[in-house]
């Protein structure tokens, strides 16, 4: 026989209490009622309950504090980078570029390295390539090599993060779009940070990055649509933790 499966009562807990959270119930950083008066409003027993805040606490949502009580951390579970990236159009990706690789450009032109400045004219002079695939890939070292040099290991690890998960629909817009390797841009950006400019650095990059956005998000392209495929997603669950 089918017994009730206590863990399933517990994720159906999270779900209602996550919900209520969502739907303003309690403010951030608000007490949670106590055990027993959650409890017997859900309709689970208190080790079940117990079971919901801590995977609602494991997602970062609630956060219990020793002989003080439950409290809100956040108003919604965080989603995750690669979800998030799945979803997103790719003219939101080249905004995501901008952001980064501004600052990196400007932290670049601060700290840069002899060695870093190397890199960067290796990865310039590098950028050509006969195919979409093999110019992309050119780019992508020379911008890659723009972040490195900044000496920020969060910009680099978001760098890889986007740039990994577009390069396929990159290719596509380029395939739809095609418009020359910049190579002025790129070198512009090259003496800005050799020169140790930081400001001319940053206008630099996000010029050239704005005048892709401009071109990928013109009339008849995709630019709206994710950047890389999505997946099908599950149904809700119910709104009841005793409704399965």
């Amino acid at each position: 026989m089918t017994q009730v499966q206590r863990h399933r009562l517990a994720e159906q807990a999270a779900d209602l209490l996550l919900d209520r959270i969502r739907s303003g119930e309690w403010a951030l950083g608000a007490k949670l009622p106590g055990e027993t008066t959650l409890a017997s409003q859900l309709g689970v027993g208190r080790s079940t309950l117990r079971e919901a805040i801590r995977e609602l606490a494991a997602k970062g949502v609630l956060e219990t504090r020793q002989g003080a009580g439950v409290f809100v951390r956040a108003l919604d579970v965080a989603q995750e980078w690669d979800a998030v990236l799945r979803r997103a159009g790719i003219v939101a990706v080249i905004e995501t570029r901008i952001a980064i690789e501004s600052e990196a450009a400007a932290l670049a032109a601060e700290r840069r390295t002899p060695a870093d400045l190397r890199a960067i004219r290796r990865a310039l002079a590098g950028r050509t390539g006969a195919r979409v695939e093999e110019l992309l890939d050119a780019d992508t070292a020379f911008h890659r090599s723009v972040v490195v040099a900044g000496h920020n290991e969060i910009l680099v690890e978001l760098f890889d993060s986007v740039s990994a998960r577009v390069r396929q629909a990159m290719v596509e817009m380029l395939r739809l779009r095609p418009g020359g390797a910049d190579q002025e841009a790129h070198a512009d950006l090259t003496e800005a940070i050799a020169a140790r400019d930081p400001e001319r650095a940053r206008i630099s990059s996000r010029t050239h990055l704005t005048a892709l956005k401009t071109r990928l998000s013109a009339p008849g392209d995709r630019a709206g649509k994710p950047a890389v495929s999505t997946r099908t997603r599950t149904p809700a669950r119910g709104s009841s933790a005793r409704s399965r």
